[in-house]
């Protein structure tokens, strides 16, 4: 097997850890919109090496203390979770002048999904994803900190999409009004959640913030869900957030930057087999005003990705990690697909939810 020379500054962060075996490979891996990732092979093992994104978590120490905690509580209740892999010096990471790195022990015989058809796989993603809710349940959510502030603070977002359309610093609003008046449009909608928040008929419980269908690891061979992963915005929210992001990127029939949008499009289906898993899991600790919600949150969801993307296309593409100058743009566009059909179905979701509770 032919032997690829190993990137001389990869290979000097890789040694920094106690990983076993001698390095063979290390590649690119995944495609998140956040960390750079890499699959490293040695003799021995596999892992995962990431430079984490400091822009946009600046505070390294914590977003790696509040990991450790959340996998350490995870496996005492004997459940499959991340597994950090420290440096010589005992750390749970290791900065140099090009940044800050992670190792993670790679978590063999597992596949995840980014788009799923199937109603079974996506209600195991569901159960899942309540599952990790259910067991957090008993984590003192005051121990983590705020990885990033305001992250699902859907009003706070509105007011930075604002401020992007104010700036345009390179003249790009001109070019996308109808996207920005679709948001602007909106604007009433966007502190119902947080209003629930403020006024204590939705609790804040410790909550994953990214529940995307590929930070599920599913076995290979029975399909059932092992690991939840990218734990970095683990912190105190609104479950919520977890179910309704689920949704707008779970229950899409197309990818988050399909360009044909004739592919994209809302599937009820999907939402109720997610809805009964997640409720299997965490159904009786719900609240009569979490379930009223649940619906609106895979809109309110899908509408704040969507100004995000939007936002950041005008600001010059500056958070998202983009491989073309419309990327973000395309984005936008899937969201504001989604968006308008559930408005359309948004009776049937409240009657599926309701369908739900009434079996359970």
């Amino acid at each position: 097997m032919e032997q690829h020379a190993l990137d001389p500054e990869l290979a000097h962060v890789v040694s920094q850890f106690t990983i076993v075996g001698n390095v063979e490979s290390i590649e690119p891996y995944g495609d998140g919109h956040i960390n750079v990732t890499y699959l490293v092979v040695t003799s021995q093992a596999r892992y995962i090496l990431q430079k984490m994104n400091t822009t946009v978590f600046p505070d390294t120490a914590h977003l790696m203390r509040n990991i450790e905690l959340v996998t350490g509580f995870l496996r005492e209740q004997h459940q499959e979770t991340l597994d950090i892999v420290p440096t010589r010096d005992g750390a749970s990471y290791y900065t140099d002048e090009h940044g800050a790195w992670r190792i993670y022990k790679f978590i063999e015989g597992t596949i995840s999904y980014n788009l799923v058809d199937d109603p079974l796989i996506f209600e195991r993603a569901g159960a899942a994803f309540g599952a990790f809710q259910r067991r957090l349940a008993q984590f003192d959510a005051s121990e983590l900190t705020e990885t990033i502030e305001h992250f699902h603070d859907t009003p706070k977002r509105f007011r930075d999409f604002q401020a992007a359309v104010a700036a345009d610093p390179l003249g790009r609003a001109s070019g996308v009004q109808q996207e920005i008046e679709f948001y602007l449009a909106h604007a009433g909608e966007y502190s119902e959640i947080m209003d629930a928040l403020a006024d204590g008929s939705v609790p804040l419980r410790v909550t994953h913030n990214d529940t995307k269908l590929n930070n599920i690891l599913m076995d290979a061979k029975t399909g059932e869900p092992r690991a939840i992963i990218d734990l970095d915005t683990v912190m105190p929210g609104s479950m919520l957030f977890d179910f309704g992001d689920s949704i707008r990127f779970g229950a899409s029939t197309g990818l988050e930057d399909e360009r044909d949008l004739s592919k994209v499009h809302f599937s009820l289906p999907l939402f109720r087999a997610y809805a009964n898993g997640f409720l299997s899991q965490v159904g009786s600790s719900a609240t009569e005003c979490e379930l009223e919600l649940m619906p609106m949150s895979a809109k309110m969801m899908t509408m704040e990705c969507g100004m995000r993307f939007l936002g950041d296309y005008l600001l010059g593409d500056v958070y998202f990690a983009t491989k073309y100058p419309e990327h973000n743009l395309v984005r936008t566009h899937t969201q504001m697909q989604l968006v308008r059909e559930m408005e359309e179905q948004m009776p049937q979701m409240h009657a599926a939810i309701e369908s739900v509770m009434n079996h359970d």
